[in-house]
């Protein structure tokens, strides 16, 4: 089965055929490259919604991934992820050994066929070619065959005509003669090419178009092919893919069944215990005798048994029953304490005093003056979101010693920070080893270096180890006197540790003498600042889907701020910001990095450049903030 026996006549049909070939071949070329642009934005849509769902970074929500349930959830988009890599490993080998290599392999076959017809086209134009010369010997053999006969018969009359003169006779003989000659001349080229032409003819359809088609067809036939094999191919590569992806889900399998529900329940329990005992029955009171009223000794207000007086709170006995409390939310908020921003480092770290002390607290306003406040105030809040950060800024700082949480909670965020400090005492009691170390170094072989260019640098390190050592005794003692190894500190003790008298000033001491009643328990007052941080997790709920709000200007941050609560954002110095919100008068600017960043910082601490539609540029230094809180208070 041969084109060039079977086809020798079809040259325009096979030339039509192999560029079909060729078109079948650039269209799955073109199905593969498509089926690639799937495939990468399939992977890429994937990992955005795995990094969509990821925990952020320093927000509550990586709090949230100590059980075993969310760390599960984290396992599955981190293998959300690595399944969204295969997908982009299908397109990068589809591209690579299929793709790019039929591509190179078009270009290659184009040029082929190209070839094959070329020769094709030029044994046909020979053929032809000796065709016309057989015809044209066949002419003039005819025409020479006629010149001659008319020649022969112009002779016989002349040479039977008595008239004609003997010499004209002869001359009609010797013209017949010369026309016979160039006959049989004619006759013989004409004999000699058409042996040629038969020749050539033969060779032409038994020799030269059976291999130019024979070329062709395997040319064809290595199309098929590879055309073959790049299907083959495509589907191998899916196949390749399919045991990691298989992997990936026993992953998350494994991840779901590593869900246990029993340890969830328990962490709920070490994240929200208080330490309380529950309250006793209150006995009863008989009004009918003149007679002390008194409450039981179980109570939540005797739980220490000194019997010491109740705290008096608006001129009123309160019971101690502020964890079971509920008060309207609207109300903790509109009573809410307000917490100033810190003012501007005057040293030369600006880190060293970032979130300073709290000022003195102020007093309350009756609540009615609150509410008409708060209602005229509304048109400058641009959302409840402003709103609920505002005052999660305003909430988010507490005692140093942690004294407004309950007992539990206390003791787990004081035995945290010991842990912390205890790693920075590592660290830079690492630190200094390696620089002692390279001092000797320097000592044995002054020529690495000067030994005397790391002392004020070991003598740093031993500053800031001392200070540290110094505050993780104050945490340890704190956790000691709540864990009940140490007795009760009281303001003597607290006056003996010259590190706490210079980072607590005496707005400090009143919050917590507000929070605790004489005997040390908790105030119900207490309850409302705990409660007041409620609002803003409703708030979440009800306004996370709204449009973020639009730029107003930029701002330059002149000192640095690590915002270390709830709201705040940290910034360094001589970075640039975007301006959201303006300050209210309460000191605080909001800012915004990226789309996932932003939050409050204290006023002071930034120069702000307003767009010129937002009443243009403005510059906000210390002064101005002094000015406003100083207006506040």
């Amino acid at each position: 089965m041969s084109w060039g026996t079977e086809l020798w006549d079809q040259f325009d049909n096979l030339e039509k055929h192999t560029q079909w070939g060729i078109d079948v071949l650039e269209k799955f070329i073109k199905f593969v490259k498509e089926r690639t642009e799937i495939e990468l934005s399939y992977a890429k849509q994937l990992r955005n919604l795995s990094k969509k769902y990821q925990p952020k970074k320093n927000s509550k929500e990586e709090e949230e991934y100590r059980y075993t349930s969310t760390r599960a959830f984290l396992a599955t988009l981190n293998e959300m992820n690595d399944y969204a890599g295969q997908h982009e490993v299908i397109s990068e080998n589809m591209t690579s050994l299929i793709t790019g290599e039929l591509t190179r392999y078009v270009q290659e076959l184009k040029q082929e066929r190209k070839s094959h017809f070329h020769d094709g086209r030029k044994a046909q134009q020979h053929i032809e070619t000796c065709w016309k010369q057989l015809e044209a010997s066949k002419r003039r053999f005819e025409r020479d065959c006629k010149e001659a006969d008319r020649a022969q018969q112009y002779f016989e009359k002349m040479d039977a005509d008595i008239n004609v003169t003997k010499a004209d006779v002869e001359k009609a003989r010797q013209q017949a003669q010369l026309r016979h000659q160039m006959a049989e001349d004619s006759k013989a080229e004409y004999s000699s090419t058409l042996q040629k032409f038969n020749s050539e003819q033969h060779d032409h359809y038994y020799t030269h178009i059976p291999n130019i088609f024979q070329k062709i067809q395997e040319m064809e036939e290595r199309r098929i092919v590879r055309i073959g094999e790049s299907m083959k191919t495509f589907a191998e590569v899916d196949r390749q893919v399919i045991p990691i992806i298989g992997k990936c889900l026993d992953e998350i399998t494994k991840a779901a069944e590593s869900i246990d529900h029993k340890n969830d329940s328990q962490l709920v329990i070490e994240a929200f215990k208080s330490g309380f005992e529950p309250p006793g029955d209150i006995d009863f009171e008989d009004f009918t005798q003149p007679m002390k009223r008194t409450v039981s000794e179980s109570s939540l207000s005797n739980s220490r048994g000194d019997g010491k007086s109740e705290l008096k709170f608006g001129g009123k006995s309160k019971g101690k029953l502020w964890p079971f409390i509920k008060k309207n939310k609207l109300m903790s908020l509109l009573t809410s304490p307000h917490q100033p921003p810190p003012p501007p480092p005057a040293s030369a770290s600006p880190s060293a005093v970032p979130n300073g002390p709290q000022s003195p607290k102020q007093q309350k306003e009756p609540l009615s003056h609150r509410f008409n406040e708060f209602m005229t105030s509304k048109p400058k809040i641009h959302c409840f979101r402003s709103l609920k950060r505002g005052l999660s800024l305003k909430l988010g700082a507490g005692p140093e010693d942690f004294s407004h949480l309950p007992p539990e909670q206390r003791r787990k965020k004081l035995q945290q920070k010991v842990d912390e400090l205890n790693k920075d005492i590592q660290k830079e009691m690492d630190q200094r080893d390696a620089l002692t170390k390279m001092k000797d170094v320097y000592i044995k072989n002054p020529q690495m270096g000067d030994a005397a260019s790391v002392d004020h640098r070991l003598a740093e390190l031993g500053q800031n180890i001392e200070k540290l050592r110094l505050e993780a005794q104050k945490f340890e003692g704190w956790l000691a006197e709540v864990e009940g190894r140490l007795p009760m500190r009281n303001e003597q003790a607290r006056r003996q540790s010259g590190l706490y008298e210079a980072q607590n000033t005496s707005a400090v001491n009143s919050c917590a003498q507000d929070r605790e009643s004489p005997d040390g328990s908790y105030t119900e007052e207490q309850s409302q600042e705990t409660e007041m941080k409620v609002p803003a997790t409703d708030f979440d709920d009800e306004f996370d889907d709204e449009e973020p709000l639009p730029t107003i200007g930029t701002c330059k941050a002149l000192y640095t701020f690590e915002g270390q609560n709830e709201g705040t954002i940290s910034v360094a110095e001589g970075e640039m910001l975007y301006v959201i919100e303006e300050d209210k008068g309460d000191g605080w600017t909001r800012i915004r990095r990226n789309e996932d960043e932003e939050g409050y910082v204290p006023t002071s601490y930034v120069e702000v450049y307003l767009d010129k539609n937002a009443k243009g540029l403005r510059v906000l230094g210390v002064k101005q903030a002094a000015s406003s809180n100083s207006e506040e208070n």
